[in-house]
């Protein structure tokens, strides 16, 4: 996977901690610095940390996949483009709460394709630490940027970035195939 490659994943996964983040910045009304902050460190933390488990979750069966890597890739990516763009047409209900236990679930909700993307790391062989730095940084960035459009936007349509995620990680799935 190349650097581009690595960053266009990097803000397909970052755009579900910008939504999340953008419907909290909606509803939050105090401590906003404070919240943005722990909110934003939450979802990079996790958005950088799944891609790892994911990377090493594979390798038992690396070698039995290896010849279709580039048709799992695909796969993987299709699937989570297609649930991206599934998912911007269904109704969110909205979750006001910053405890530790509220953005454990948020972290946990919004990094489960960043496991997943984690085997397709694997499988094409890109570098692990840059990637999962890369992923987490941009996740951390997306969610505090959405956080404060929350505030100053107040109604704009997040659909619209759930469906261009979508349409990103579809690309990266055609991609990977060299069409």
């Amino acid at each position: 996977m190349s650097l581009t490659e690595i960053i266009i994943l990097a803000i397909a996964l970052g755009i579900d901690c910008m939504v999340v983040s953008f419907s909290q910045g909606l509803i939050f009304k105090n401590n906003r610095l404070f919240n943005s902050m722990i909110l934003a460190l939450t979802m990079g933390i996790f958005q950088g940390g799944m891609p790892f488990i994911g990377y090493f979750g594979i390798n038992p069966v690396v070698n039995f996949i290896a010849p279709f890597s580039k048709l799992f890739v695909f796969a993987i990516f299709m699937f989570l483009g297609l649930k991206f763009i599934i998912e911007a047409f269904q109704e969110k209900k909205e979750i006001q709460c910053i405890d530790i236990k509220c953005l454990m679930f948020m972290g946990i909700a919004t990094s489960i394709d960043a496991l997943v993307s984690g085997v397709s790391l694997n499988l094409t062989s890109a570098p692990l630490i840059f990637s999962v730095v890369v992923i987490g940084v941009m996740s951390f960035l997306m969610s505090l940027s959405g956080f404060w459009f929350g505030i100053f936007f107040k109604r704009f349509p997040s659909k619209f970035l759930e469906i261009s995620g979508g349409i990103i990680l579809i690309f990266l799935a055609l991609k990977n195939l060299n069409f």
